[in-house]
């Protein structure tokens, strides 16, 4: 596991959107945009079960990040890592905190009682900041 830099720790703590890579069953590259946190070294994000992230997931738990400052465009993490953790417990206490940072509110506005929330952990292997 890779460090996460110092330097541009604000942009997984900040309200940055981060674009998500996750790999189809044929290779090829699937992006879509997530809300992110951190947990020490560990990047997190939240889902719901059965999208496309997830089942590529569990599959192929290798992932590509790319996280831009919004303030600032030049600036952005690129993180390469493997998912060490998938949980349900204490999923929907994290998309609420995460639509608090995101949104404003207390409450993740889009809930179904129909879909099951899931929270990623996300290990970095490689990990480059710019500027």
């Amino acid at each position: 596991m890779v460090s996460l830099p110092e330097s541009h720790r604000d942009l997984l703590t900040g309200p940055h959107f981060a674009h998500l890579t996750t790999l189809m069953a044929d290779g090829s590259p699937q992006v879509t945009p997530v809300w992110i946190d951190a947990e020490g070294d560990l990047v997190l994000f939240n889902t719901a079960e059965g999208r496309v992230k997830t089942r590529n997931l569990d599959r192929d738990g290798r992932v590509a990040l790319s996280i831009q400052d919004v303030q600032n465009p030049y600036r952005y993490l690129q993180i390469r890592g493997r998912v060490i953790e998938k949980t349900h417990a204490g999923a929907d206490a994290h998309i609420d905190r995460l639509a608090q940072k995101y949104l404003g509110q207390a409450t993740y506005p889009w809930r179904s009682p129909s879909e099951q929330r899931v929270t990623y952990k996300i290990a970095a292997t490689s990990v480059q900041a710019y500027p």
